[in-house]
């Protein structure tokens, strides 16, 4: 372990988040470190005594596992690499004789396969060797902070979440059902969650769901959209920037990493992340410690829960090598999967009929009878695939709102389908040609008016066409991302608005 009283751990240590937990706590924490290097386990007994944890250490893998057995430690700390009982044997039978025990690895050969290996087999962080004192202080002192939070949940258990607000996420199916149990479940602790599905299934909605059943609810939640800023503003908006930093930074400022502190930040399409920032991100997971663009110093200590979300799947991002492995499975401590509104049965009905009388009373009022859907406007609803999913179904529901008459009986005809919704897509030769209006003007103002309604039909539908994701989207029109995301800003367009097709 490196000396306590160098620069860096001066620094750190001074800095107020460090303290996570309090020490009266702290007495009620048990931890075990298990290291057959004596100096180096005496080292850490010593620095976590200091901080008030009740600390017992053993030499031996067998002498670890028989402790693990007879007693419950709340932490514990053990060597990867043993010659008896190894790290990795210790840490899976904790999983299955304590599974509710945070266990670190130390290692001093931190390979990413290694770090991986644990990680999938339940560790909950690991500890490269050499460590700093002070490293080893934040590293324990966060999961003790994620002791104390699994503790007030399981006191605070019996209450259950009959009284709380889930009224954003719609639906009844199974697998909504599933997700929102798995959702209420997590939400408890501080496991970080990695939420997958397609284009407007409702990552974000579960997401809040999650960081409102949570702890740290009073706390904010931060969103960064991974694939809608380029590399260097990405960095400066998550880490923040010290004045100087760059061309038109002229002053400090804070990252969302510390505007979430205390809370929870939402990576959204994290495989879209640029692998510089993958790695400046795994090591404020790993140690908790922000340092902002252009600082040459440790900025703050920050506690943050991480939720990701992506609309494409990370496990091929991983082996294509655009996300790193190691943070992927530092970030899906616990995946959640959201099914297509495909796979929802009658979700597609019940969802229909709550947007018909929310747009009916927004657009309408409430003096006015309400429509009704017909069976067969009901079995065309249920027939089509909705690739856009709720977010397509809602679009289409209040399209069609707006063009109906009070009472009226919906038919299949009143609701608009995918393409109408996109407002034309390349192969619309009639919309695509210029109008009389146009043929009118002068020849350079009839060209920049075609020019740029092919560029807002042409970007429409490319972002479709890429489901959601520019960086596909860029590759597919052979140009960088920066370029697509100004002609983009050019026309008024957002990714979010733009419904995906089907792949």
């Amino acid at each position: 372990m490196k000396p306590a009283g160098s620069a860096s751990d001066t620094l750190v240590a001074s800095a107020p988040e460090t303290a996570l937990v309090s020490p009266e706590f702290r007495g009620s924490v048990s931890i075990l470190v298990i290291d057959d290097e004596r100096t180096l386990r005496e080292s850490c007994k010593l620095v976590l005594d200091a901080e008030g944890y009740r600390v017992d250490v053993c030499s031996r893998g067998d002498d670890g596992l028989e402790l693990v057995r007879r007693r419950r430690y709340d932490i514990v700390l053990t060597d990867l690499y043993m010659t008896d009982v190894s790290g990795m044997e210790l840490l899976e039978a904790t999983m299955q004789f304590a599974p509710e025990t945070i266990v670190i690895v130390m290692t001093g050969n931190p390979s990413v396969a290694s770090n991986v290996q644990a990680l999938q087999a339940g560790a909950w962080d690991y500890l490269p060797k050499p460590f700093s004192a002070t490293h080893l202080q934040i590293l324990v002192g966060r999961a003790a902070h994620a002791v104390s939070v699994a503790r007030e949940a399981r006191g605070s258990a019996e209450q259950g979440a009959e009284g709380d607000d889930d009224s954003l996420v719609l639906g009844d199916s199974p697998a909504l059902r599933r997700v929102l149990e798995i959702s209420r479940r997590v939400a408890a602790t501080d496991a970080s969650v990695f939420i997958t599905g397609e284009s407007g299934t409702g990552k974000e909605l579960i997401a809040q769901l999650i960081h409102r059943h949570s702890r740290r609810r009073t706390r904010p939640m931060v969103a960064v959209n991974c694939a809608a800023l380029p590399e260097g503003l990405l960095e400066s908006e998550m880490f923040g920037h010290v004045k100087g930093a760059f061309t038109g930074a002229v002053r400090e400022n804070a990252g969302l990493l510390e505007a979430a502190n205390g809370g929870t930040l939402l990576l959204d399409e994290v495989s879209e992340m640029p692998k510089s920032v993958q790695a400046k991100l795994l090591r404020v997971i790993q140690d908790g410690v922000v340092r902002r663009v252009g600082s040459s110093t440790t900025t703050a200590v920050v506690n943050v829960r991480f939720i990701s979300s992506s609309n494409s799947d990370p496990e091929q991002a991983v082996k294509d090598g655009v996300l790193r492995e190691d943070l992927f499975y530092r970030l899906r401590v616990v995946p959640i999967r959201l099914p297509p509104l495909r796979e929802r049965g009658d979700d597609v009905t019940q969802l229909a009929t709550i947007f018909l009388n929310r747009y009916w009373l927004r657009h309408r009022g409430a003096g006015l009878a309400a429509p009704r859907f017909s069976d067969a406007a009901v079995a065309a609803l249920r027939s089509r695939a909705w690739p856009g999913n709720v977010r397509e179904l809602q679009n289409a529901i209040e399209h069609a709102v707006v063009m109906l008459e009070p009472g009226q009986v919906i038919q299949p005809d009143d609701i608009p389908t995918g393409g109408a919704l996109r407002g034309g897509l390349p192969g619309d030769e009639a919309a695509a040609f210029p109008s009389d209006e146009t043929l009118g003007q002068s020849y350079h103002a009839a060209r920049e008016q075609v020019l740029a309604s092919f560029e807002r039909r042409y970007l429409t539908w490319l972002v479709a066409q890429a489901g959601g994701n520019m960086s596909k989207a860029a590759r597919l029109a052979g140009v960088d991302r920066t370029t697509l995301y100004r002609l983009m800003e050019r026309h008024g367009l957002q990714r979010e608005t733009i419904t995906v097709l089907p792949e």
